[in-house]
């Protein structure tokens, strides 16, 4: 299959210029009437079940794809694709590993630190890690 490109060129070898002319106006009533959409969502629309059912309602109802209906309810195509193949984010549970991930993105735009475990679990942790033995057998400078 040619290029359109590669088909421009072929036309202007034949010396068929009626064709290169008419090429050219549909090129600009394209440019005319083409419209700016955003690649991607503008404010970060947060995944819940509701959007994920609204998702699967508009896959069912109607023959939008997947990045039509990521620009109509503000998520990107990676997000639907979960929703409608994998059935993530249909559940409630703030448990679940793409509710955790989501969160844990979040804090990070937000700048938030990280959560710092407790200081119990951090000093079992320290008392937990082996003890490395001194080798008795070593002389040091001083001992001399």
């Amino acid at each position: 299959m040619a290029t359109l490109k590669e088909f421009e060129e072929a036309l202007r070898e034949h010396g068929m210029n009626m064709a290169l002319a008419l090429l050219e106006r549909l090129r600009e009533r394209d440019r005319a009437t083409r419209t700016v959409k955003p690649a991607r969502r503008l404010t970060g629309q947060k995944m819940t079940p509701e959007l994920a059912r609204a998702i699967l309602d508009l896959h069912a109802t109607t023959g939008m794809t997947q990045q039509e209906i990521a620009f109509k309810v503000g998520v990107n195509q990676g997000r639907v694709n979960e929703v409608i193949k994998r059935g993530k984010w249909l559940t409630d549970d703030p448990s679940a590993p793409e509710a955790v991930a989501r969160d844990k993105a979040v804090a990070r735009m937000r700048g938030d630190p990280k959560p710092r475990k407790p200081a119990a679990a951090r000093s079992k942790e320290r008392k937990a890690a082996p003890v490395k033995a001194r080798n008795q057998g070593q002389l040091a400078l001083g001992d001399l």
